[in-house]
């Protein structure tokens, strides 16, 4: 388990970042970048770090410094070209985990154990799952915590990962 968190370009890319390492990721939909994106990411660089993990091309290099200038110095990996190509089409998507995992093992990617101080009766409990207005609790939640929008499910692993203490997610749901 990869305790940072790895920030790539799109879904695709962690789909096959997943094939490597198992690790929380968020994708930035490109230039799109949206608020609650930004939120997550700086949420992650101030308490297990980032790791950004872009395409090797120009629009890559513009969007890790697009991340770095909003949330400031970040670990890097970086997939050469060749290990990107498929066919004319360059991206992380395209990378084998063999050269995922190195690129991230150069960037220093920190190992550890998950941490699993919130389960699915945490959410219960607070109303953020099998309630009718349990999503819309979940957009708030996510919010008031700087985790962004995610389902249960996610929302769980970001809770875990992001290091959210109990106190916080205590007084956050009894905001709700």
């Amino acid at each position: 388990m990869i305790r940072e968190l790895i920030v790539v370009e799109g879904f695709h890319d962690i789909s096959a970042v997943r094939q490597a390492v198992q690790a929380e990721l968020i994708a930035t939909n490109g230039f799109a970048l949206g608020p609650d994106t930004l939120t997550t990411i700086r949420r992650a660089h101030a308490t297990c770090g980032v790791i950004v993990l872009t395409d090797p091309d120009p629009a890559g290099e513009q969007i890790r410094r697009r991340v770095e200038d909003a949330v400031g110095p970040c670990k890097h990996a970086w997939i050469s070209r060749e290990d990107c190509l498929r066919g004319s089409d360059i991206g992380v998507e395209n990378a084998p985990p063999e050269a995922i995992r190195d690129a991230l093992a150069r960037a220093r990617a920190t190992v550890g154990d998950v941490r699993r101080e919130f389960g699915v009766g945490d959410l219960w409990r607070h109303g953020l799952l099998g309630v009718p207005d349990a999503r819309d609790r979940r957009v708030r939640l996510g919010a008031a915590l700087g985790l962004g929008y995610g389902n249960a499910r996610q929302l769980l692993k970001r809770l875990n990962h992001l290091g959210v203490t109990r106190d916080e997610l205590e007084d956050a749901a009894s905001r709700l």
